[in-house]
């Protein structure tokens, strides 16, 4: 979607609002928590054409954050609180 065009239509109608002013920020509803005390900012890409959605953490900072505070999706830990 970062190049313009739509993965699900192959529309070259996508949006982004990477540069949104609101990005970030505590009341800011373009941010996803990685702790208590920090945000991730999040750049969306819309196909207008179809409605497909891709979100992107841009922050290589908050990536590298996120990869210490939340647990590896798939791991044993994650399948233990599943019940599998």
């Amino acid at each position: 979607m970062k190049d313009g065009n739509c993965p699900k239509c192959g529309s070259g109608e996508v949006y982004s609002g990477v540069e949104l002013i609101l990005k970030g920020g505590p009341f800011a509803s373009n941010s996803i928590p990685v702790s208590l005390t920090s945000l991730a900012p999040i750049d969306n890409y819309v196909c207008v054409t179809c409605g497909y959605v891709e979100h992107y953490i841009s922050d290589h900072a908050k990536l590298k954050e996120i990869a210490k505070k939340w647990d590896r999706a798939g791991s044993e830990k994650n399948e233990e609180q599943s019940g599998e």
